[in-house]
């Protein structure tokens, strides 16, 4: 029995050395401090990245990313305290609220993160601007912050702020859609840095830095090869699946479709490609089939052979 529940608590992992398949036995406790020290080590990854783009591009400009960061970008300029250390003081009280209403695992990687965040951006403030230029720091600064930011979350982590507010509030009233409230939050920080600037362009400046944030995000999660899904609707459907395996070595699948309005039973071709072949099985089925009707929308991600 000894032996049984030992080799249960045993994983195997695989790795490739010099074309050579290595089998490597580690204990569950071991692969949980790999995945524990792998997490930690892209907090530290995506806090310097999101430090580089506030404190080279959005500070030495007056603009902001929100959250947080907008606030004490405020202070910085009124009583010239240093960016991250104001950030640091900030978000003590969310730690508490954290460690409280969340949960220990998520205040302690929210802590961490937020230290990291506010020593790079007071370390990286030190070597100065880039650039002068508003809408180059924007662009730059929203970029380099909205993939530190991904990869952070990733991690499943936070660097405190607006991240660690929404998860305190949904805490009280889970059916507030997160995204919502950090928008909310991000808006009202925002003018708040305009009215202590008195100039609208920083506004106006800032809503681009975070945009791009977002988009960032979103492709740092989901890729940027969006694959495309195709619908042709055709009598000649089988000669057009096979035209597309044959030059393009593409799968398709045949469904059994029925228009509500003509009552006629057809096939249809159901096709996953990737974009810059949409084109070429476009013009195939439309070289077979003049009259084909084809319907093409995106697919954010596909798992499965030929893709992820």
């Amino acid at each position: 029995m000894g032996n049984t529940s030992e080799r249960s608590k045993m994983c195997t992992q695989y790795y490739i050395v010099g074309g050579f398949i290595i089998m490597k036995k580690l204990s569950r406790k071991q692969i949980l401090v790999k995945k524990i020290i792998k997490e930690y080590f892209f907090i530290i990854v995506g806090c310097a990245l999101m430090a580089a783009g506030t404190s080279f591009f959005l500070l030495p400009n007056q603009l902001s990313s929100g959250g947080f960061a907008g606030i004490s970008t405020i202070f910085y300029y009124l009583f010239h305290l240093p960016l991250g250390t104001t950030m640091l003081i900030l978000n003590i009280p969310l730690f508490i609220l954290a460690l409280i209403r969340v949960g220990k695992e998520v205040a302690i990687k929210g802590i961490f993160g937020t230290f990291f965040l506010s020593a790079f951006i007071d370390l990286f403030e030190r070597f100065g601007s880039l650039t002068q230029d508003r809408l180059l720091s924007c662009i730059y600064g929203g970029i380099l912050i909205g993939i530190g930011t991904a990869i952070v979350l990733k991690a499943n982590a936070s660097t405190g702020g607006t991240d660690l507010l929404t998860y305190i509030i949904r805490s009280f009233k889970p059916h507030y859609r997160a995204s919502n409230l950090i928008v909310i939050i991000d808006i009202a920080i925002i003018l708040l840095n305009v009215l202590f600037f008195k100039e609208i362009e920083i506004g106006l400046y800032s809503s681009i830095a975070i945009y791009l944030s977002g988009k960032m995000i979103d492709i740092v999660f989901e890729g940027i090869y969006f694959t495309k899904m195709m619908f042709i609707v055709s009598n000649k459907y089988k000669e057009i699946a096979q035209e597309i395996a044959l030059k393009l070595e593409r799968g398709s699948t045949a469904v059994y479709a029925k228009g509500t309005y003509t009552k006629e039973k057809r096939m249809m071709l159901w096709v996953v490609a990737s974009r810059n072949e949409v084109a070429k099985i476009k013009q195939i089925a439309q070289e077979i089939d003049p009259r084909a009707f084809i319907v093409i929308s995106s697919a954010r991600e596909v798992w499965g052979k030929g893709f992820k």
